[in-house]
């Protein structure tokens, strides 16, 4: 049985894997740039799935440069936000190893989640669980754990892991509703001034820079019986496939909503290629909000060496349990 020190740092990880994004069977990583639009709901969200794993790029990462480190902002109204900061790492090149379809690693460097690591990988056999290897500080140990429920809320995020991790294209059944411009604004946290911390102060803004593009709108009704959700409806940018805007009903009602904003990546020919920089979700039920803020700086991409606090590791070595080991809190 886990023991209540174990359980408490895993749930705690738990609510920052919006970060850790490995589960990625079901869409090849290799899947092809599509010639002209798609009448095909399905494989509009094909190229959506392609776009938040990041398969644009052998390896994809987000670092530590000097004090700029990526952030996990969570807040509650009328209370002051909570922030986490993480590194991560991502591998979608395992040509060496048919098994294995990508592996991703996250370490936490401030907040209640501190010198804790995590290491997933995911196979290429749809019917393969992901492994989830955890380094809790408290312990000086590595804990493995099976993955988590596609519903499972992020303890005080507004994400699931189905949001971000396990839901594939196949858990769905989606309908292409038409085209047309976006025509809205992507939304960000804005957090009081009085309410304001150092670590939130200087937060992004949301954006009307794609508000003109030209956006496929379909609709995703859920597979699973007796769901949070009973579909979302997502805006996807039909050059791209970022997904911008996301809308989830339950019982007709409006619940929540997801808006991510995608910039280019440089350096790459697909249009597909496209770098983090905020999502931000919010529960309209009660007013809670999320942000996960990723400045530019600290995107990396198709490395061939990794520099992790004051350790170097190659593309072997840098996915390894002995990682973990090596993480100081």
């Amino acid at each position: 049985m886990i023991n209540s020190i174990t359980k408490k740092m895993y749930g705690a990880v738990l609510t920052t894997a919006l970060l850790v994004t490995a589960a990625s069977a079901g869409v090849d990583v290799n899947l092809a740039y599509p010639k002209g639009k798609l009448s095909n709901a399905k494989a509009i969200m094909d190229n959506v799935y392609y776009v938040n794993h990041f398969f644009a790029f052998k390896n994809y990462s987000i670092v530590k440069k000097g004090r700029t480190i990526t952030k996990i902002v969570k807040k509650s109204k009328g209370k002051k936000a909570l922030t986490e900061t993480v590194e991560r790492y991502l591998n979608n090149d395992f040509a060496s190893d048919p098994r294995i379809k990508s592996k991703d690693l996250a370490i936490f460097r401030a907040g209640k989640l501190r010198g804790t690591g995590m290491l997933i990988t995911d196979y290429k056999d749809d019917a393969k669980s992901q492994e989830y290897l955890l380094w809790l500080p408290a312990l000086r140990k590595v804990r493995r754990f099976a993955q988590p429920a596609h519903d499972e809320s992020w303890g005080g995020t507004d994400f699931t892991f189905g949001d971000v991790t396990l839901r594939k294209p196949m858990h769905e059944k989606h309908t292409l509703m038409g085209t047309q411009k976006f025509g809205m604004a992507i939304k960000s946290l804005v957090i009081p001034k009085a309410e304001q911390t150092s670590s939130t102060k200087n937060l992004p803004a949301g954006t009307n820079a794609f508000s003109g593009r030209e956006v496929y709108k379909v609709k995703s009704t859920t597979k699973f019986s007796g769901w949070w959700y009973d579909y979302r409806i997502t805006y996807v940018d039909t050059k791209t496939f970022a997904d911008y805007h996301t809308e989830y009903y339950k019982g007709g009602k409006k619940i929540k909503i997801l808006d991510k904003n995608w910039p280019k990546a440089e350096g790459s020919s697909d249009p597909r290629a496209l770098r983090w920089y905020t999502w931000y979700g919010k529960d309209l039920r009660n007013g809670h909000e999320s942000l996960a803020y990723i400045p530019k700086k600290v995107t990396k991409r198709d490395q061939t060496s990794f520099k992790v606090g004051k350790k170097k590791y190659s593309t072997s070595s840098l996915w390894q349990e002995s990682t973990l080991k090596k993480i100081k809190r």
